[in-house]
């Protein structure tokens, strides 16, 4: 299910963005990523941003500003399920211009 993100998720959703950075950019020192943490929490907390989730929790999450993709973001343990794909067929049956 694809829902919009609310205030309670902030932290499940910023454990898979800073995972998600720590693995996929491994030439890059962690200390990077969780430096950057809180900055990063200001701007999801401003940004729109939609949930992928089921009976597991929460999976992955797509962040747009304004007609912008931020960035899609998906737990470890669930990417190549088409989660991705899920949230951006979902944000561009949403905003007809990306």
């Amino acid at each position: 299910m694809i829902r919009e993100f609310e205030k309670k998720d902030i932290f499940f959703v910023m454990q898979i963005w800073l995972d998600s950075n720590i693995d996929a950019h491994s030439f890059v020192d962690e200390s990077y990523w969780k430096n950057k943490y809180d900055d990063v929490e200001k701007m999801i907390l401003k940004a729109e941003i939609y949930i992928s989730e089921d009976s597991d929790g929460i999976n992955g999450f797509v962040g747009l500003t304004d007609n912008y993709i931020a960035g899609i973001f998906v737990k470890k343990e669930k990417r190549s399920q088409g989660i991705g794909k899920q949230l951006l067929d979902f944000v561009k049956c949403q905003h007809s211009n990306l």
